[in-house]
């Protein structure tokens, strides 16, 4: 039993380890808020960090964790050169509403729409919220699933570490 154990906490260690260090995949169609098709190789910063937030419009986490982003953004940018991508994955149903919901918000990030969720798999997504900050190489260096008041401040402390 003792085996199984150690055996299953090192496969565990070893796929988080992998993904800390995978680099995002960039073969995975998307569509942009205007309904063309896009490879995820378009998520590029020209060498400076990337944060992707995995999002969908009935999530309120994700939603309030979009919304704070928004009021620090612009200082974000300045300080440290990130850009903020936002992945949907509202379903065929529900991504009718994803433009008006970013253009009410206000929110001035790069939206793309994951109907299929092909992304979100292939980016071990399983609940939103999820976060990734992506370094220069586009490796994924940080993730964090959920959002509570504040959890921002962990995200902008892990891109000025990067910057370090």
């Amino acid at each position: 039993m003792k085996r199984i154990l150690l055996s299953f906490a090192f496969i565990a260690l070893s796929v988080l380890a992998f993904a800390q260090n995978a680099k995002m995949p960039d073969n995975v169609t998307l569509k942009s808020l205007d309904g063309q098709s896009v490879q995820s190789s378009v998520i590029q910063n020209d060498g400076k960090p990337i944060i992707i937030s995995f999002w969908a419009t009935w999530c309120k986490p994700c939603n309030k964790e979009l919304n704070a982003i928004r009021e620090v953004y612009e200082e974000w940018q300045e300080e440290t050169g990130v850009k903020l991508v936002a992945i949907s994955i509202d379903d065929a149903r529900s991504a009718s509403r994803v433009k008006p919901h970013v253009d009410g918000n206000d929110w001035p990030y790069e939206v793309y729409l994951d109907q299929n969720q092909d992304f979100k798999r292939a980016m071990n997504v399983v609940n939103v919220p999820h976060t990734f900050i992506l370094n220069g190489e586009g490796e994924i260096v940080w993730q964090h699933t959920s959002y509570v008041d504040g959890s921002e401040e962990e995200v902008i402390e892990e891109v000025r570490k990067l910057l370090k």
